[in-house]
């Protein structure tokens, strides 16, 4: 008898449920023995902390994001500090950490928690996902690390462990694909409790041991199930992983501008900004850029300074 595909998919879940029954365990059990202590996971941190340490935590190293995060929680410790003050100083404080918007985007995410929640970061999967700056990824993360919940947390490293160990594949698609979220809906355990760990222990055993160049299989609290090193390790041969290039682009160039405007105390004049960067189009081009995205804000008499005005999302 041929097997009808809604039969096909059921079995299909039931095989991944029963894969992650079996994953659970070592890997909640390694996280418990291994897991770094980041001020964003103590119980101290709260809602806003966590939620703070996921904007800055995305595609950006932990060693970089400790310090700038201190800082920040130091400054702003609830979203109501952060929002009482001007879009720019959040882009200010922001520092190297690259990607400056979402520094514009939390404090976006801020003002709405204080006009819509009273100060409080909602519970909420729903309302964390129509926060400004606020997607799927981070609502989860919010969710499951600050309340608890059961949600699939689907990060870089996280879609690499299940990629490798499920799927048998050295790398995940170089974007989110809808059979990955399934998946990893499937493979979450049932109660809240051990969801949220399983989230953080996925994403602690990629960032840690399952890394994108040089995985650590002996180290690896899985490695006796993991597809791909069953498989003989195979290769990548799916579409080239995407690099990434700093030196010479223009976002190197938003960078030096920004960097003159975090230092100024007041407003920069166009002399100034002409002095960071030689190749006069690229420099107007990257300029110009950082004033669309709201980074930026041009003064009559052709100076510059960081946003006063609030910012958008």
């Amino acid at each position: 008898m041929t097997s009808t595909p809604a039969a096909s998919a059921a079995t299909a879940a039931a095989n991944e449920a029963t894969e992650g029954a079996r994953l659970h365990g070592p890997v909640t059990d390694w996280f418990d023995e291994h897991a770094r202590d980041l001020p964003w996971r103590r119980p101290e941190a709260g809602a806003w902390g966590v939620m703070v340490s996921e904007f800055m935590l995305q595609q950006t190293p932990v060693s970089r994001v400790l310090p700038v995060y201190e800082q920040w929680l130091q400054r702003w410790p609830r979203p109501a500090d952060l929002a009482a003050e001007p879009p720019g100083e959040a882009v200010r404080a922001w520092g190297r950490l690259g990607y400056p918007r979402r520094a514009l985007r939390l404090h976006a995410a801020a003002s709405a928690i204080q006009e819509r929640h009273g100060g409080d970061v909602p519970r909420e999967h729903g309302q964390l996902l129509a926060l400004p700056g606020v997607g799927e990824y981070t609502a989860a993360a919010v969710a499951s690390f600050a309340y608890g919940q059961r949600h699939a947390v689907l990060d870089t490293n996280v879609r690499r462990v299940f990629a490798r160990a499920v799927e048998g594949r050295q790398y995940p698609p170089n974007a989110t694909t809808a059979a990955e979220r399934k998946l990893a809906r499937a493979l979450l355990p049932q109660d809240e409790e051990t969801a949220a760990k399983w989230a953080a222990a996925t994403m602690e055993l990629g960032a840690l041991v399952c890394t994108a160049r040089g995985p650590e299989c002996v180290r690896c609290p899985i490695s006796a199930q993991c597809a791909w090193r069953l498989a003989g390790s195979p290769a990548h041969d799916g579409p080239p992983r995407r690099g990434q290039t700093y030196a010479g682009t223009d976002r190197q160039v938003r960078g030096k501008l920004l960097a003159v405007l975090r230092e100024a105390v007041g407003a920069v004049p166009q002399a100034v900004l002409d002095a960071v960067w030689d190749e006069p189009v690229q420099r107007a081009r990257a300029l110009d850029g950082l004033v669309a995205d709201g980074l930026v804000e041009p003064l009559p008499g052709g100076s510059y300074r960081l946003p006063l005005g609030r910012s958008t999302s």
